[in-house]
């Protein structure tokens, strides 16, 4: 006498698990991925120069935009030339090097403020940004 299931077992849907662990995984990739962009921060247009250095190890930038109403922004927040100073403290106990990043635009007398703040706390090391000539 042969015997016979009155319900079928599918298992069809256990093909469904390896195919969420590799969307999830990829998920995963691309959230962790976006994280490591090389220079985030405020956009701006730096002038072109022959003669860059290569990249710096344990940098702060402070970048500072152009236009008529120019802002300076140290670890993406805009501070004020006197809210510099105190912010820069921080920088110097960690034994960091500044980079400015300025526009174009930007007036040289604020560059030069944004340069004398940091080295007038005592940061030793500070450097301007610029684009190689192709």
């Amino acid at each position: 006498m042969k015997l016979s299931r009155t319900s079928n077992i599918s298992f069809g849907w256990l093909y469904v698990f390896p195919l969420l662990d590799v969307v999830f995984l990829l998920i995963f990739f691309f959230l962790l991925s976006s994280n490591f962009v090389l220079q985030p921060g405020i956009a701006v247009t730096v002038p072109f120069s022959r003669f860059t250095l290569g990249p710096q190890p344990n940098q702060q930038i402070i970048s500072i935009t152009g236009g008529p109403s120019p802002a300076i922004y140290l670890r993406d927040q805009k501070v004020t030339l006197d809210e510099l100073g105190p912010a820069l403290d921080a920088t110097k106990r960690e034994g960091r090097s500044i980079i400015i990043k300025a526009d174009r635009l930007t007036s040289y007398d604020l560059v030069m403020a944004v340069t004398n703040a940091a080295l007038e706390h005592g940061i030793t090391s500070v450097a301007l940004a610029t684009t190689p000539q192709q």
